[in-house]
């Protein structure tokens, strides 16, 4: 049975429609028996309406949800994404075929090309391409010249050395990528009145799922498929836009009024998922973004429980804690797949993956986790720990001899096996080298006799790795900090462990725990979900934990301006409205030796800021 406002939105026909949605309202509910009400109450021609969604995935269960609605029949709504649907359009004009898109293995592959092209040493390579195809995306959807584009991955001149060879080399093969397809298919319509017509003529009723993830070339190619009826029937929830990363833009659907100053507003008011009181908790929260519709969302369930708010002394205690909550929950009769553990970034997982192991919980990872002990970083450590007990393999050597700088020639270490003699021989006329060579080996011999997080330490600041980082941080353009995390978390990692070979096994393990875990991911669905912020959205769990709620953390280090910070609160406000009957938030006081200021967001929760 339908709720009042889920009637109006349902009931809706003519002209545009703003329909929030706020957390567990139902609106998967309210577009699937719109179309059905459209079909069946107001004898619209199913060809007529289009239903546009962000995934194949969603695409897929709405149909289904409405194909069992409709008794079970086929019926010729079309349900897509954008991409699916604006290649439908550039297919008809241009006889394309799936043979003509770019493949995201191509994709990457070209990238890499380029990139190896400019002699550059990227360590961190595959974050560093997903960081590239994103801004070129960002650049095609945004329509952003070339020249007027700042990237955060590297130079100006760099970027633009890749995006124009990527650009010509995809164009040399007759490809378009998913970008090229949204800008082409709006040219397209924009140019061609014929084309367009024909189009509008077909697709009368237009609705859209989760309209607060839009970007400006989807927003633009879609008002010209609405024109001139305008019936564009918009689902969404502002307060969840968390995606201004690939181009989302949530003022969009702010400005949606102004766009068609006569369209209907409806608040879906009713959230089925949760208890009152994680209602109104995330409602304060969310209460302080100033840019966002103003929304009284109330639940249907019981009161329950208060949220509760908890410190630690530092990240071991708080893991620690979350396994005895869990075993306690556990004994209540809650099943493992009913908790949830939530992240704000892959990092912060490590320990948790580690006491989990330790107890022999099952767990599940909602996207594959990054191995800490496979990050570049890691490698490094590794390769002076190998030199120090006495490998002098030439990979070993040619990864940290200049690690910090040291100005060790490649053709100084030609030979499979490295030898200091050789590298003395090498270098004998010029002094100032034999001395760094000398460092070097006296640095490998002490770090020979060390338990790995003495031994890690005395790379980071004996042996000057830090200073490495710091340049390759400016190079890159990211905060040093982010690579200082990654050390952070391998020393904390190494405490335990006495000698090498214990460290190493320990890591042996991690890695086949987390292979198992991918393998798993798929299959049973049973075990506790650990996830990001991100990745939780459109997920929802009976009891849910949130980890490092901590300055820093949540929010991130990286939001420095104010629509930066506006979406890291969003992102915390998905992540508490997963909860339906239990929200426990965590925070530490201390993390890695440093004093840790808890998040401005457990503040607005209690209280202790206030608004403007």
């Amino acid at each position: 049975m339908l709720s009042e406002s889920q009637r109006q939105a349902v009931t809706h026909v003519d002209g545009s429609c703003l329909c929030l949605a706020g957390p567990g309202s139902g609106k998967t509910t309210v577009i699937t028996e719109r179309v059905r009400y459209l079909l069946e109450e107001q004898k619209i021609s199913p060809l007529s309406i289009l239903v546009i969604t962000f995934t194949k995935a969603a695409a897929v269960e709405m149909q289904e949800r409405f194909t069992k609605l409709h008794g079970n029949q086929r019926c010729p709504v079309t349900f897509g994404t954008f991409h699916s649907v604006f290649f439908w359009i550039l297919r008809q004009a241009y006889h394309l075929n799936a043979s003509n898109i770019l493949k995201e293995d191509q994709k990457y592959g070209i990238i890499r090309e380029l990139i190896d092209k400019t002699k550059l040493e990227i360590e961190d390579e595959t974050e560093f391409i997903q960081g590239i195809t994103g801004e070129i995306s960002l650049v095609k959807n945004d329509r952003i010249p070339l020249e007027n584009y700042y990237s955060k991955n590297c130079s100006e001149e760099l970027f633009r050395k890749i995006y124009t060879g990527y650009q010509e080399r995809i164009e040399s093969m007759h490809l378009l990528d998913f970008d090229d397809m949204l800008v082409m298919c709006y040219q397209l319509l924009k140019k061609r009145e014929d084309i367009r017509r024909g189009w509008q003529e077909r697709f009368q009723y237009i609705l859209i799922d989760e309209f607060q993830d839009i970007n400006s070339i989807q927003y633009d190619t879609v008002r010209l498929l609405a024109e001139p009826k305008d019936n564009l029937f918009i689902v969404g929830d502002d307060d969840q836009s968390i995606y201004r990363f690939r181009g989302a833009r949530p003022e969009i659907m702010l400005n949606f009024e102004k766009d068609y100053p006569g369209a209907t507003k409806i608040l879906l008011a009713e959230n089925y998922r949760s208890t009152e009181n994680i209602i109104r908790a995330a409602g304060k929260v969310i209460a302080f973004n100033e840019k966002r519709f103003p929304k009284e969302i109330h639940g249907v369930r019981e009161k329950g429980d208060p949220v509760e708010i908890h410190s630690f002394a530092n990240p071991t205690q708080e893991a620690s804690v979350l396994l005895k909550k869990i075993q306690e929950y556990r004994k209540q009769g809650y099943e493992y797949r009913d908790l949830a553990v939530l992240f704000r970034t892959n990092t912060g997982a490590r320990i948790v993956v580690e006491k989990l192991m330790e107890y022999n919980l099952p767990f599940q990872m909602r996207d594959s986790l990054p191995n800490i002990y496979e990050h570049w970083i890691t490698k490094d450590i590794l390769c002076y720990l190998r030199l120090a007990r006495g490998s002098r393999k030439r990979q070993d050597f040619l990864k940290i001899a200049n690690r910090p700088k040291r100005y060790i020639a490649r053709e100084a270490l030609e030979d499979s096996e490295i030898s200091f003699l050789a590298l003395r021989r090498y270098y004998e006329n010029r002094d100032w080298m034999l001395d760094r060579i000398d460092r070097l080996e006296y640095d490998l011999k002490v770090l020979g006799g060390m338990a790995p997080y003495a031994a890690i330490n005395y790379i980071r600041h004996g042996i000057g790795y830090e200073k490495y980082l710091e340049e390759y941080a400016e190079f890159r353009r990211i905060k040093v900090e982010e690579l200082y995390e990654v050390l952070n978390e391998l020393s904390e990692g190494a405490k335990e462990f006495q000698t090498y070979e214990a460290w190493l096994q320990h890591m042996e393990e991690y890695k086949e725990v987390l292979e198992e875990q991918a393998r798993q991911r798929r299959e049973s669905g049973e075990g506790i979900t650990l996830t990001t912020l991100h990745s939780s959205k459109g997920l929802e769990f009976p009891v849910v934990f949130i980890l490092d709620i901590n300055e820093g953390v949540i929010p991130h280090r990286k939001a420095v301006l104010d629509a930066d910070l506006a979406e890291e609160r969003r992102m915390f406000y998905v992540g508490m409205t997963r909860a339906k009957e239990h929200l426990h938030l965590y925070y530490t006081k201390e993390r890695f030796g440093k004093k840790q200021e808890v998040s401005q967001f457990i503040e607005e929760l209690r209280g202790k800021r206030k608004h403007g």
